[in-house]
């Protein structure tokens, strides 16, 4: 498990289960190509941004907005724009942890 308040993450690390929190800075239109996702940006206050695609097919929906600070866990894959974080939810098929997004102290898996 890598934080990312620590450091930030390149290719190398594609793949890499992920802690951190970060500021809403961008809510994007949700991705309904196969399985819905959620879609927003993060400012991770070390000089990094991340898209978190949250699948609200398989957990609810985060009420947030610009400027909210949330925590997650999920999964980073790499992209020239900053990167990526998915599998912010519960495992369907009960073999890995799984990852959140936590928001005003309420956690959507």
């Amino acid at each position: 498990m890598t934080s990312l308040r620590d450091r930030q993450l390149s290719s190398k690390d594609s793949g890499t289960w992920v802690e951190g929190a970060g500021i809403v800075t961008r809510v994007i239109s949700d991705d309904n190509d196969g399985s819905r996702h959620q879609r927003f940006i993060l400012d991770m206050r070390n000089g990094q941004t991340v898209l978190v695609a949250h699948n609200i097919d398989l957990a609810q929906r985060v009420p947030i907005g610009i400027g909210d600070r949330v925590t997650f866990r999920g999964m980073y894959e790499w992209n020239n724009l900053g990167g990526l974080i998915h599998w912010t939810h519960h495992d369907p098929m009960g073999e890995e942890k799984g990852g959140y997004v936590t928001f005003r102290r309420r956690t959507f898996k």
